[in-house]
């Protein structure tokens, strides 16, 4: 209780100005509220951070698979034009496709260490897998990081 004194006359008087119990008790609640609410917003935000960034490697992965696969129609394309596997997958052929995809400086036309193999399947004479291989190019800085692949089967008529 806080007391103050008032002079009225002669005499000196006390008044009494009562708090209510818990008033004390609740000081700086609402500010400890704000800061609580400002924490959990904070890593709301934080989370949708990483959500966004994870999409993007999503869309980068999806890119770079699909930029592959307009590499392997590129080859399957050569090898039916070709009439046959080993005339279509000659040294000088694979060459070129090797130099195409393996475009370092320019990843938006090219695989980051792309690389194309032609590999017949036994036992046929007009069938072959394409295997493509890359470095993500979320991953490109990183050797350890293990290579994508893309592998498509073509047989010809």
């Amino acid at each position: 209780m806080s007391h103050s004194s008032v002079i009225t006359g002669s005499f000196l008087r006390r008044q009494t100005r009562r708090r209510t119990p818990g008033c004390r008790a609740q000081r700086g609640v609402a500010l400890i509220e704000a800061l609580i609410s400002i924490l959990i917003f904070a890593f709301g935000v934080l989370g949708l951070m990483g959500l966004e960034a994870r999409a993007i490697n999503f869309s980068v992965d999806a890119e770079d698979r699909n930029r592959a696969a307009l590499f392997a129609s590129e080859v399957a394309s050569t090898l039916w034009l070709s009439g046959s596997i080993a005339a279509g997958a000659s040294a000088a052929n694979i060459t070129a496709w090797n130099t195409a995809i393996n475009v370092v400086n320019a990843p938006q036309t090219g695989l980051v260490g792309g690389a194309i193999t032609v590999i017949p399947v036994a036992g046929t004479t007009n069938a072959a897998d394409i295997k493509i291989t890359w470095t993500p190019q979320a991953h490109a800085a990183d050797v350890t990081e293990t290579t994508s692949q893309l592998t498509t089967r073509v047989i010809l008529p």
